[in-house]
């Protein structure tokens, strides 16, 4: 695999599948994947699963190198009281890019599985 960072790269590194969860995360952002340097991560998925009997709103967004934000998923997108919202498209973080997600009273549990790759 050459490295994309710089030119005629030594194609040396790992590639691993790696997931990710929480069960806490009331009204807030928690972080699934804090990306560093020399890092890909490809998100393959994740399932959010309302736990608490109560409608959630949630949301997904990527901090690219940790301060500027892009949304996924608006925030006030509503999971039903006791159901599962699965996204499976694709994503990319590349560097210090980070993965998180909102739930707006903490009863849901989040688990994200995604391909950690590393250049040397």
């Amino acid at each position: 695999m050459a490295n994309p960072s710089t030119e005629g790269g030594t194609g040396a590194g790992t590639e691993v599948l790696r997931r990710s969860y929480t069960a806490t995360n009331s009204n807030a952002f928690a972080v699934l994947i804090n990306g560093v340097a020399d890092h890909l991560y490809t998100v393959l998925s994740i399932t959010i699963c309302e736990t608490g009997g109560n409608d959630e709103d949630i949301g997904i967004r990527v901090m690219i190198d940790g301060s500027t934000e892009l949304k996924i998923l608006e925030t006030s997108t509503t999971l039903p009281s006791r159901s599962t919202y699965i996204f499976n498209d694709k994503l990319v973080l590349a560097g210090e890019d980070h993965l998180e997600v909102f739930t707006s009273s903490g009863d849901c549990d989040i688990y994200c599985s995604y391909i950690d790759q590393t250049f040397a």
